[in-house]
């Protein structure tokens, strides 16, 4: 099974969509096996963020995600990273299919309520950037025969 971050941002904080956003990805099967509120340090956000630190509308990003704390949440699943990539719609929200959370919930890039990982890689490297090992729980889920077939449990 998948392990994969997901970030539930100032937005979805700020807005009380903290509780939709989790029950979506519980009715969808997921299993939760880390969940933390954080406020973001910015050498926490500069490492996360590498890729647009040099971007003139990085420094936006940045105060944007330090505005509240953040709910930080592992998530255990078959193909976990895709299957969550699928439940939050694209960046640009706006543009986001029906349905998604972004799609349904948000209409901004930057205010979009959700950062999953995107790739299985970045989500092993994620999921160690925001959780110590003992923050992260193993534990029997006895619905898991309900969600997969035999041939797809872990």
């Amino acid at each position: 099974m998948e392990r994969t971050l997901v970030l539930l941002k100032p937005d979805a904080v700020q807005r009380d969509l903290v509780g939709d956003i989790i029950s979506r990805l519980e009715r969808k099967g997921l299993k939760l096996v880390g969940i933390k509120m954080m406020q973001l340090p910015a050498d926490l956000l500069d490492v996360h963020y590498r890729h647009l630190v040099g971007r003139s509308f990085y420094p936006e990003i940045r105060s944007f995600m330090q505005r509240t704390p953040v709910i930080a949440c592992c998530w255990q699943g078959a193909d976990a990273v895709n299957t969550i990539r699928l439940l939050c719609g694209v960046t640009k929200a706006r543009e986001a299919a029906p349905g998604t959370i972004r799609g349904e919930l948000a209409m901004s890039v930057q205010a979009n309520l959700i950062h999953c990982s995107d790739s299985l890689e970045t989500a092993q490297a994620e999921v160690e950037r925001f959780f110590k090992p003992d923050e992260l729980f193993e534990y029997e889920d006895i619905l898991e025969t309900f969600i997969y077939s035999s041939g797809e449990q872990g």
